[in-house]
């Protein structure tokens, strides 16, 4: 091989090696521009896709798991920003404060962050209070009837537009909404069937609905304006996927029985 053509070669291989370089230093740049992956996570105590919990070794929960992969995948430490809820995530969306999440997706969230694959597909119900009559929608949705749901959330949107004479109030944490149900000073709660279904294990004779007024559906999500950003975490979750890095979080977290759901 000419000594020439071994320099143009070596020159080639040299180039490249620099441009992923630059490239794995710019996505680095946006997506983790503290030099940590700050994952957005909200707190409830029964956990589940969607949700985290705190736990006394920290926090646990899919989006937990999933961030400490995706952060190794970077080469940077992760860090867990915790919210009470998924509107509080998505107010801060533009404030600079995390750089990645896993939450409920809706047109809302759509104009104020962006959104790679969906993981789960939820559905939406009520949960009665101890005692309650109600039975189904027809019977819940009557004036006068209290119906709780997490603060500017897709749920809370969703029962909304789903109930026209009960009165839905929103309320930042589970726990208070928890408090409120067991003690019947609220009628009815609003959230995901699988959430509403380890509340009753806890608070005797209530009542999860059995039908569904809304599928909601949870992904991995950047802030507006990152696009390298966004192109790693679709091929992150499109991978975990297939390679059973969500399955293990799935397992890790109480959900063994839980299928994966993706459009």
């Amino acid at each position: 091989m000419p000594a020439s053509f071994r320099s143009v070669c070596a020159g080639l291989v040299l180039a490249m090696g620099i441009t992923m370089t630059a490239s794995a230093d710019g996505l680095k740049d946006e997506i983790a521009p503290t030099g940590k992956l700050r994952v957005a996570i909200a707190i409830s105590p029964a956990g589940g896709a969607f949700w985290s919990t705190k736990t006394e070794a920290g926090y646990a929960g899919v989006p937990v798991d999933l961030g400490k992969e995706m952060a190794a995948q970077l080469g940077v430490s992760v860090e867990y920003v915790v919210h009470q809820n998924s509107g509080q995530i998505t107010d801060a969306a533009g404030k600079g404060t995390w750089d990645v999440t896993f939450l409920p997706k809706d047109a809302e969230r759509e104009s104020k962050m962006a959104f790679g694959p969906i993981y789960e597909v939820a559905d939406a119900t009520y949960i009665v209070k101890p005692g309650s009559t109600v039975t189904n929608f027809a019977t819940l949705d009557q004036p006068g009837t209290k119906v709780a749901a997490v603060n500017a959330t897709t749920t809370m949107r969703g029962a909304i537009t789903h109930l026209k004479n009960a009165h839905v109030t929103g309320y930042q944490t589970y726990d208070e909404i928890f408090a409120l149900l067991k003690s019947g000073e609220i009628d009815a709660f609003a959230l995901s069937r699988d959430q509403l279904n380890k509340m009753a294990q806890k608070i005797p004779g209530t009542r999860v609905l059995d039908e569904t007024f809304k599928k909601t559906v949870t992904a991995v999500a950047v802030p507006l304006g990152h696009p390298q950003a966004l192109g790693f975490i679709t091929r992150f979750m499109t991978e975990a996927v297939t390679n059973g890095t969500l399955r293990r979080a799935y397992d890790a977290n109480g959900l063994k029985d839980a299928p994966i759901r993706t459009e």
